[in-house]
């Protein structure tokens, strides 16, 4: 599933959410191939929807309280709409 996010830190935020719990990317398991490859062809086709595809745009796994995730279920933050700077640390 996916929705807009509560708190945009973008003009386009949107979480892409799978129905499946998984806290977090490090629960991830060989079996769960097929699902991620879906969650980031679903946030494709948002970006594409939404009209950033072809500016760009950027996905965002938080994992863990060190990573920033608040969140204990897997999910991914679909980012666009104004240009995004490069921030690491």
């Amino acid at each position: 599933m996916a929705f807009r996010d509560i708190h945009p830190q973008t003009p386009q935020h949107i979480l892409v959410v799978p129905r499946k719990h998984i806290p977090a990317l490090t629960n991830l398991k060989p079996q769960h191939r097929e699902l991620v490859g879906k969650l980031v062809e679903v946030a494709n086709g948002l970006a594409r929807s939404q009209g950033i595809a072809d500016k760009g745009y950027r996905l965002v796994v938080n994992c863990g309280p060190d990573g920033g995730q608040g969140v204990p279920h897997l999910h991914f933050h679909l980012l666009g709409g104004r240009r995004l700077g490069v921030r690491l640390g």
